[in-house]
């Protein structure tokens, strides 16, 4: 056997079901899923050309090929484990690190900017890439890696991640400052005889706002549906359309903010980050820095 055709991966997990005696134990330590373990057991019995364990009511008990060389895999883990340690220190001023962030344009919008001076100053030489990954995607993506971090609403469930509330955020209406309803409060029947710009990312269906309204028995006249909240609040302030959007984001605008004649849950945003990530410390500063920001743009 050559050790450039094995994947080394295979004796963290070996050494896992070695310890704990159960594949989905292992699983839950490593965290990844039991099918996951299945397989690299799999390819580890055909490398070695044994069993390696063998299941029975105690548990996988070892092979004696397993328990000839259980003790330097662990002294080979362990050496990897110590020439690894300095990863533990996590100097941002020095970090040359790239991370991949899945999050929204109004999130980017709202946390980036803030984000792009604390690099400046703090991590020069860091590198942060934000793209968005459908949320279905999300677990996925976080456990290979793809993305290091996802900011998204509290609707990701998955075992093998770990996840923080980092804002909320209440929705308003705004209109430009010249608009036609000079009133200080908007009514139900003043907001539906407006027309309406609506933000989404998908080609149709409702969102918040509509689903709201539909519950209440109304339904608002949505002449414009633009991608990126970005877009939409340029659209309000050249038009007579009214915006009904996160506050945090009208703030930024001129245009007239009026309260809602109607109640809309709360948008929460979660950061998410995969288990493995729990103690890597660059990790978790970034994470603090997204924490930190959010309750800055709610101030």
């Amino acid at each position: 056997m050559r050790i450039s055709k094995v994947d080394l991966n295979l004796f963290v997990v070996f050494e896992a079901i070695y310890r704990l005696r159960n594949l989905t134990r292992a699983a839950e330590a490593l965290c990844i899923t039991q099918p996951a373990v299945s397989n690299a057991l799999a390819r580890m019995r055909k490398t070695f050309n044994d069993p390696l364990f063998v299941s029975n009511p105690a548990g996988m008990v070892p092979t004696p090929i397993s328990e000839n060389i259980i003790g330097r895999v662990r002294e080979a883990l362990q050496l990897l484990d110590a020439s690894t340690h300095e990863g533990h220190v996590f100097d941002p001023e020095a970090s040359e690190r790239v991370f991949r962030v899945s999050m929204s344009d109004l999130t980017e919008a709202l946390v980036l900017p803030a984000l792009g001076e604390r690099l400046q100053q703090w991590a020069p030489r860091m590198s942060i890439r934000s793209y968005y990954t459908d949320r279905n995607e999300v677990p996925t993506a976080l456990a290979n890696s793809t993305i290091a971090l996802a900011i998204d609403a509290p609707h990701i469930i998955a075992p093998q991640l770990r996840q923080a509330a980092i804002g909320l955020d209440r929705y308003a209406c705004m209109v430009r400052p010249d608009h036609p309803f000079t009133g200080n409060v908007l009514s139900m029947d003043d907001y539906l005889k407006m027309g309406h710009i609506h933000v989404s990312s998908r080609r149709k269906g409702s969102g918040y706002v509509d689903a709201e309204l539909a519950r209440l028995g109304q339904r608002r006249d949505i002449q414009i549906r633009v991608q990126h909240y970005m877009a939409a609040p340029l659209i309000a302030m050249r038009t007579d359309l009214a915006l009904t959007a996160p506050l945090r984001l009208l703030r930024r605008y001129s245009g007239r903010i009026l309260e809602l004649p109607f109640n809309i849950p709360e948008l929460e945003w979660h950061c998410y980050w995969h288990c493995s990530a729990d103690q890597d410390p660059g990790n978790q500063w970034l994470r603090e820095q997204f924490i930190s920001l959010m309750r800055d743009v709610a101030d």
